[in-house]
């Protein structure tokens, strides 16, 4: 399974019996195929050349590794780029595989049936983020059953592009970035969120998924490399993340990449993508976060 998203390319290949994938190989490649293109609405071609070139190991590697099927999906930057296509027919020359672009609700759904095929998340009320890139998927649920399903144009290189904070960017820039944030979830995505939420009858468990979920529990346990019992073993609060956000955002990129479990090129798209969780959390009443390694991929893999 390979998954083309907005800020890298991911690749998951696994033993799958019983309706449960095992892993075998799980890793990306940072392309940031959405950089430029919020002003354009345009992929640019440095972006698109890395984002073929790590489609194309990656369909090696899979391979190589005993793979029957390999499946390519993409998400935020592919579905809201004019001139995808080019992207497209670039894969298919390169190494024959054809590009699946999920729409926001389908992402939102295969994220939300990822997460909670974790027998601990399947029989309780839960609200699932998914902070990627582009976009960010909310969904709520009880007992593996979606309830309320949304995509919003809210994503961590999206809202960096948007901001363009200096380095380093220092707390002026953080108080934009939340009162940015304050407003457009209380506009676009409180009214229907709350009212979903209101619905549980039972208290609801707040689990994040994707990339800056994993490195907020890397950054909290000091983890180096990828532990996903660990990972989903910590515990992540609200003030705790809030006191990450205000000492990142005083720190330089290079100080940040220094960080013990950052992974460097992340170091600049973590500002913005620990700020949506903190803000989401605060908009929405949550003083705890759980992290989920399981999500999209998943889900792709088992069902086509």
């Amino acid at each position: 399974m390979i998954d083309v998203g907005t800020n890298s390319v991911k690749l998951l290949v696994a033993d799958v019996a019983d309706g449960s994938p095992t892993p075998v190989l799980e890793t990306s490649k940072q392309t940031r195929l959405g950089a430029g293109l919020y002003g354009t609405r345009r992929l640019q071609q440095p972006a698109m050349d890395l984002t073929v070139e790590a489609v194309k190991e990656f369909s090696k590697t899979a391979g190589g590794l005993g793979a029957t099927a390999v499946r390519l999906i993409a998400t935020s930057a592919a579905r809201d780029a004019l001139n995808v296509g080019e992207l497209a027919e670039a894969i298919r020359s390169g190494c024959g595989l054809d590009m699946e672009i999920l729409s926001g609700d389908k992402e939102a759904d295969w994220v939300f049936r990822g997460v909670t095929s974790s027998p601990n998340l399947a029989e309780s009320p839960v609200l699932i983020l998914d902070v990627g890139g582009g976009s960010t998927e909310f969904i709520v649920g009880d007992h593996a059953a979606p309830q309320f399903r949304g995509s919003y144009a809210l994503g961590a290189v999206r809202l960096l592009e948007q901001l363009r904070p200096a380095d380093p960017p220092g707390l002026r820039a953080l108080l934009a970035c939340r009162v940015w944030l304050r407003d457009f979830l209380k506009e676009h995505v409180a009214p229907v969120l709350k009212p979903a939420l209101q619905a549980c009858r039972r208290p609801v468990q707040l689990v994040g998924t994707g990339g800056t979920a994993v490195i907020l529990a890397r950054l909290q346990a000091g983890m180096t490399g990828y532990d996903r019992d660990k990972i989903e073993s910590t515990a992540l609060t609200l003030d705790g993340i809030r006191e990450q956000v205000e000492k990142h955002w005083q720190m330089t990129l290079e100080e940040r990449q220094e960080i013990v479990g950052m992974p460097p090129k992340r170091g600049d798209v973590i500002l913005t993508g620990e700020a949506i969780y903190e803000g989401i959390m605060e908009q929405l009443g949550f003083s705890q976060l759980a992290v989920s390694t399981r999500g999209l991929r998943y889900w792709a893999l088992l069902h086509r």
